[in-house]
């Protein structure tokens, strides 16, 4: 039992950490659509997102974020390419405490097998276009990791350029 005043995350160091801690997180597209979370934790409880969490000690980060899906949702994917463009979520109290401080480093993939079922860490999941997420409350820099990775996704499909020498 935690003692007075003490919140969640305060005994693994995710609250108020001494560092910044390193996450993954996987976009996995499928026919057009990318499979999105909804927090069932806080930081940001109900908030739409990628699966995802923190790397574990010898663990590559393509194979966290594959992990971490597994985790979540049940779903197994392909990763297309390294990591997409790191997104920084620093979140502070009224005094001005860095409270959370993650580096995600984000995903793509192609959905290989299993149906979505919301697992211990997500309220809901769902299947959206991306022109759906703009009426979603998402984590901050979403839209533009989904953009990146639909064109991640659009470009391994494509194989070489036409025409190239």
């Amino acid at each position: 039992m935690s003692g007075a005043g003490q919140e969640a995350g305060a005994e693994d160091g995710r609250l108020f950490p001494a560092r910044p801690l390193i996450g993954v997180s996987i976009a996995v597209i499928r026919d057009g659509r990318v499979l999105l979370a909804a927090r069932a934790n806080e930081p940001m409880r109900g908030v739409w997102t990628l699966p995802g969490g923190l790397v574990e000690a010898g663990e590559s980060l393509a194979a966290g974020a594959l992990r971490e899906l597994q985790e979540e949702v049940g779903v197994h994917a392909e990763v297309v390419g390294p990591s997409l463009t790191p997104t920084e979520i620093i979140l502070r109290d009224e005094t001005d405490r860095v409270r959370h401080h993650y580096v995600i480093h984000p995903h793509a993939a192609l959905w290989r097998a299993g149906e979505p079922v919301p697992g211990p860490e997500a309220l809901a999941v769902r299947w959206a276009r991306l022109d759906e997420i703009a009426d979603l409350t998402t984590t901050p820099g979403l839209i533009d990791t989904l953009r990146e990775a639909f064109f991640r996704v659009g470009s391994a499909a494509e194989g070489p350029a036409k025409g190239s020498v």
